[in-house]
């Protein structure tokens, strides 16, 4: 996690450890001045005899007692400023914890395919290393605590107590949040993962703008410390139907500027129209596909067959129609930019890693894509 968003993150933290400071402060005072009180009255006294010569006088008790304050002030005041932050961390049963629902991950997302890398590294290292961030809640007999961050471990830990880990239990930081801070702590640790996709950040936005700031997107920009462009992008692709999501089968190949495109191009109610009949098509092929064991079509495709669909029967427009071919890791290694009567125009990114095997693939992929939505190079 950057610096910047670290320092962030810290400083919603910070109020809880300040008002743990100033309680421990207003309770340890009469403590400390009532043993000074007590050392003093209980010191022994004596008489220095006349030819020996006079000790050096002891120190005071109620110094002693004013020092061992005065540290005790100085470790509080080093919580309070962020020095040194106290932190009540718990092992709990995930069972009495419920998800928060202003939580931006899907939750029916979550299964132990996708937390498959996490279920393994916590049976590898005897348990979780990463504490998710909970708060206390009342008046839910079935829940003591309410889940700000840290779905995934709360799913991999019930996963593994229902599947011969009885004993795991969930590692939890106890946090003091109200609403609005309780989202912009979960969302400064999403920011830093990689498997929230853009599309549920932007509807956990869409859901939050009204929730917190009023519907205020400058006053959301300013307590996020976002660009109020980025989040006015964000803001926009959150209105993209299910009806129409429908079509990618993996919601993170649909990154925030194609889904911002795909948002205006559904503003066009006859557009829109053709474009959920394009998105309905391809998920059924998604379903077959998967059914018999292939591949379903990557997103880059599945996004160029939605820009490309219109209102007008025939022929699909041919300007325009471009879409990446990627690899494992989110590169592209083969690009469509353009279809015209005089042909194709295909750029192959330079150091992509791609073999000769793979890019005859992604040319394959290319044509089959391009058939499938009436336009033929033979």
């Amino acid at each position: 996690m950057a610096r910047k968003q670290s320092d962030y993150l810290a400083s919603l933290l910070a109020e809880e450890a300040t008002a743990a400071s100033q309680s421990a402060i207003s309770a340890d005072a009469p403590i400390a001045s009532a043993q000074a009180k007590s050392e003093e009255a209980s010191a022994p006294v004596t008489t220095p005899q006349a030819d020996a010569p006079a000790p050096s006088p002891a120190p005071r008790a109620s110094a002693r007692a004013g020092l061992s304050l005065l540290g005790r002030e100085n470790a509080l005041a080093r919580v309070a400023s962020g020095e040194v932050r106290q932190v009540t961390q718990l092992l709990l049963d995930p069972a009495r914890v419920r998800v928060w629902e202003g939580n931006a991950r899907i939750q029916s997302k979550l299964s132990e395919e996708s937390c498959r890398d996490l279920i393994d590294s916590i049976l590898a290292e005897g348990g979780q290393r990463v504490a998710a961030v909970v708060r206390h809640i009342s008046g839910d007999p079935d829940h003591d605590y309410e889940l700000i961050a840290g779905s995934r471990r709360h799913f991999a830990i019930s996963w593994l107590r229902a599947h011969s880990y009885p004993d795991m239990r969930l590692l939890a930081q106890v946090a003091d949040l109200d609403d609005e801070s309780a989202f912009r702590l979960a969302d400064i640790e999403n920011r830093a993962r990689k498997d929230i996709s853009d599309i549920e950040r932007a509807r956990n936005y869409a859901d939050a703008i009204q929730r917190h700031y009023g519907g205020r997107a400058v006053r959301m920009a300013e307590r996020l410390k976002l660009s109020k462009g980025w989040l006015s992008k964000m803001l926009k692709a959150a209105t993209i139907p299910d009806t129409i999501l429908i079509a990618f089968a993996d919601l993170h190949e649909l990154t925030l500027n194609p889904a911002y495109r795909l948002a205006q191009a559904i503003d066009d109610p006859v557009r829109a129209k053709a474009i959920r009949r394009e998105a309905e098509a391809i998920a059924a092929e998604n379903i077959k596909a998967l059914s018999s064991g292939a591949l379903a079509l990557p997103g880059s495709a599945a996004l160029a067959r939605l820009m490309a669909a219109t209102g007008s029967p025939g022929r699909p427009r041919e300007q325009g129609f471009a879409f990446d071919v990627n690899n494992a890791h989110g590169r592209p290694i083969l690009s469509l930019k353009s279809v015209n009567r005089q042909g194709l125009t295909l750029h192959v990114p330079m150091a992509s890693g791609a073999g000769d095997e793979q890019l005859a693939d992604a040319l394959r992929q290319v044509l089959a894509t391009l058939r499938d939505n009436g336009i033929s190079v033979v």
